[in-house]
């Protein structure tokens, strides 16, 4: 058994209980009267210094020479382990009155290498606070102590790494998950990890900054279709933690979403071009590009709404006729002439040319538009007339021009009106209309248009000469010179014969149609536009003012009208046009109210 020495046995016995010298004479009876009254005052003395109180002190104590005061100050000190706090209290007061003392201070080394365990264990809980007491009572006892300095790096790495937790918190809350470098939730999380490996709170940091990336994402593609963003989150999610399912997962979804998004878009597209709303159309085309979408069928998607500005719902070439639901009947075929362009007039060394075919220009027609397959019969404009009552000019002039067959002269007849021929007989229903001026094809273009809810109006100038050309120019839309074969166009032929044996003077030769006067409609050959007459039957009204020239005419196609004009252009030829008067560029004038056995019309519809 190990003894200490005398002094601190003293203080050991003594301090915990504040017990007196005094007390213990009273207490040991016959012991205490022994004692001289010297030795009696030395130990009053100790117990002045130890305090009073306790019946458990029952050793003999010795003369020692004890301090009247303590040599160093106590340290105000304590732990809250009350076996601990006591042991120390003692310690430290043993220490205070009996510096140096090898036993005194081996003891306080041991208890606070017992402290030492309880602190490491407090930082192992992360009780800081705890560990904080501790080191502070061992800052006080023995200063040198390194555990005191572990303390202090321990609760500013936990104060450090505990902002770095807030700071990624709030990151993560603000959606800074990847950015800016240095404030954003995945580097301050992994900033955490770095210091404390095993931290949980970084490591659930963690976990919840991967789902919001993957959240991101899938947000990304479905809110504001940037697939390409959605598929680089991806990839810093998968940087951020190891979690191939989820990620998967949400690829998938976004892939799944993109395809159905793009299936849509594409029926979009279809959608706007058939509702006519091109610019929608286009918009729709290009995100489809930006997606990636099958190169080949953006080529399809393209030219769809590349023909359909250009034709509406049409295709070139396409023949159709609309309902006048109300009288129940069809309105006049229609032709879908394609867009292009072409050199109006004739080139200034064509044989026969006129001043007033130039100069020559090129007119370009960014959209199609259609054509009358034929010029207005007579039973078309019947149909209009019935409805409306309508009366022509010839009517209400009281005549029109009529070929005298006897004669061969053109002359003025009365009572000659658009329910006649060329030489003022009834005139068959299929017969192209004649005897009819630009007021009355006007009028009934715009009954069509009111019947129909389409718009329909004569050709201008250009759009009759581009049709009429069907892509030549050439003088004549078959070449140059006569037809090459009979019955191409009902213009002058040098084996043409009148009812009466007349022959023409000037003609094409050795080309016959078989008819003096209008043939029915649609009874000779197309041109490569697939339009009848637009040559030869009846020379045919549009909707240009007459000007001289070609000088500062549009270059779009479009009529050139000055309002109050009473001048029309005529275009076309007619069964009795000369070769020269056949040529496509030609072009003659007439008043708006005039009439003629030579002049109808036939309609334009836009697309």
């Amino acid at each position: 058994m190990r003894y200490l020495p005398l002094a601190f046995s003293v203080v050991l016995a003594l301090a915990p209980f504040g017990i007196s010298a005094q007390e213990s004479t009273e207490e040991t009876g016959s012991e205490a009267q022994a004692e001289d009254q010297g030795e009696e005052r030395r130990v009053r003395r100790l117990g002045d210094v130890l305090g009073e109180g306790s019946d458990e002190f029952s050793m003999d104590i010795p003369n020692i020479a004890v301090p009247a005061e303590p040599v160093e100050d106590v340290p105000q000190v304590t732990l809250p382990d009350p076996e601990q706090d006591q042991r120390l209290q003692m310690l430290l007061r043993t220490r205070a009155f009996v510096p140096n003392d090898p036993d005194t201070e081996q003891a306080i080394s041991d208890l606070l290498d017992e402290v030492e365990v309880d602190i490491r264990a407090a930082l192992d809980e992360e009780n800081f606070e705890l560990a904080q007491q501790l080191a502070g009572v061992v800052r006080e006892v023995e200063p040198e102590r390194e555990i005191i300095a572990e303390v202090a790096d321990a609760v500013e790495r936990d104060a450090t790494v505990g902002q770095w937790l807030e700071q990624a918190q709030a990151a993560l809350e603000a959606g800074q998950l990847t950015a800016p470098p240095g404030a954003n939730a995945v580097e301050l999380f992994n900033q955490v990890l770095e210091a404390e490996p095993d931290n949980a709170e970084a490591q659930a940091g963690l976990v919840s900054t991967h789902q919001a990336l993957l959240a991101d994402a899938i947000a990304m593609a479905r809110d504001d279709l940037d697939f390409e963003g959605a598929e680089a989150r991806l990839v810093e999610a998968e940087e951020v933690r190891e979690a191939p399912e989820a990620v998967t997962e949400a690829r998938a979804s976004i892939a799944d979403f993109r395809t159905r998004y793009v299936e849509q878009l594409d029926s979009e597209v279809l959608a706007h071009i058939d509702e006519g709303r091109f610019e929608e159309a286009e918009d729709a085309i290009t995100e489809l590009v930006a997606l990636g979408h099958d190169r080949n069928r953006i080529d399809a998607l393209q030219a769809s709404l590349t023909d359909a500005r250009r034709y509406g719902s049409f295709q070139p070439g396409q023949v159709f006729s609309e309902q006048i639901e109300r009288l129940g009947i069809s309105g006049p075929q229609m032709v879908v002439v394609p867009a292009g362009s072409f050199m109006m007039g004739s080139p200034e060394d064509e044989e026969d040319r006129m001043a007033n075919e130039g100069p020559q220009r090129r007119v370009t027609f960014d959209r199609g538009f259609a054509v009358a397959l034929t010029e207005v019969t007579v039973g078309q404009f019947a149909e209009f007339v019935s409805d409306t009552g309508y009366r022509t000019d010839a009517e209400i002039s009281g005549g029109s021009r009529v070929y005298d067959l006897e004669s061969g002269r053109m002359d003025e007849e009365d009572d000659i009106h658009w329910r006649h021929d060329y030489s003022g007989e009834d005139a068959d229903e299929d017969l192209p209309v004649i005897h009819i001026s630009w007021r009355d094809a006007s009028a009934y273009a715009n009954w069509l248009s009111d019947q129909t809810g389409r718009t329909y109006r004569l050709p201008s100038e250009a759009e009759f000469e581009y049709a009429l050309r069907a892509g030549s120019q050439a003088p004549y839309w078959w070449g140059n010179g006569s037809p090459p074969e009979d019955e191409v166009e009902n213009v002058t032929g040098d084996g043409d014969v009148s009812p009466t044996g007349a022959r023409w003077n000037v003609a094409f030769r050795r080309y016959t149609d078989d008819f003096w006067g209008p043939a029915p409609v649609a009874t000779l050959q197309t041109n490569p536009f697939g339009l009848y007459d637009m040559s030869g039957n009846v020379m045919e009204w549009v909707d240009d003012c007459w000007h001289d020239s070609f000088v500062r005419a549009p270059s779009d196609g479009t009529a050139w009208v000055n309002p109050g004009c009473e001048r029309r252009v005529i275009k076309g030829a007619s069964w009795s046009s000369t070769p020269a008067m056949s040529r496509s560029a030609f072009r003659i004038s007439s008043s708006t109210s005039s009439t003629d056995m030579r002049v109808g019309f036939r309609i334009v519809r836009d697309l």
